[in-house]
């Protein structure tokens, strides 16, 4: 279960994580449909490497020019590519990217005004975020089935994309730590979003009580 050392935070802070390709941005946007504060950390993730951002230059002088398009934007793909069949390499991308990430997380949860805020956070886990929410909203599909839709999505390999569950933590061991559970194999969109609306009323509640 998650840490509620987030407890002083005003609005309640609701973590959703799950593995690649398991539905977040979905629920997400059902969340965003109800009026909530969804603050995305892979948008976040592209907004501080975008051009004239302080980082592209670091991570071009680390993984090279090749890493750029023509356009002077960041090549995402070409560089998963690279870290993902890389452990150094991928440490190295997470030690440079991920403390900007989680500074503008929290910049802009502490600017959210809703009854409670969504927080997407993929690697929630793997990177020890936790005690930054205060309850944990997985999402969880078959492994196979993220394969399919991240070669589907991203136009990976099969090798690349089974590199990139490998380095997110198990789906048991996620499923272990979440306060509430959807499960979106063979998910019609109508009932991800009865399900979140479930979820969305008793988030009001849980917010109603820290008030």
């Amino acid at each position: 279960m998650s840490s509620n050392t987030a407890q002083n935070h005003i609005p309640l802070r609701i973590g959703v994580t799950g593995g690649i390709a398991c539905g977040k941005t979905a629920a997400s946007n059902v969340f965003r449909s109800l009026g909530i504060t969804v603050i995305d950390a892979d948008i976040i993730a592209r907004q501080v490497v975008e051009p004239g951002s302080k980082l592209l230059p670091k991570l071009v002088e680390v993984f090279g020019s090749e890493i750029l398009n023509k356009d002077g934007s960041l090549n995402r793909k070409h560089l998963r590519e690279i870290v993902f069949s890389d452990k150094k390499a991928l440490a190295a991308l997470n030690a440079m990217i991920h403390p900007a990430i989680h500074a503008e997380l929290e910049r802009q949860a502490n600017l959210a005004t809703s009854a409670y805020t969504v927080l997407v956070i993929p690697l929630l886990f793997e990177h020890h975020l936790e005690s930054f929410v205060d309850r944990i909203l997985v999402l969880d599909v078959k492994e196979e089935t993220q394969i399919k839709r991240v070669m589907e999505r991203d136009g990976s390999s099969r090798e690349i994309a089974k590199e990139i569950l490998k380095n997110q933590i198990s789906r048991e061991k996620r499923r272990e730590l979440a306060d509430d559970l959807i499960e979106t194999d063979g998910l019609l969109l109508s009932e991800l979003k009865e399900l979140v609306l479930n979820l969305h009323k008793k988030y009001l509640q849980l917010a109603a009580k820290r008030n």
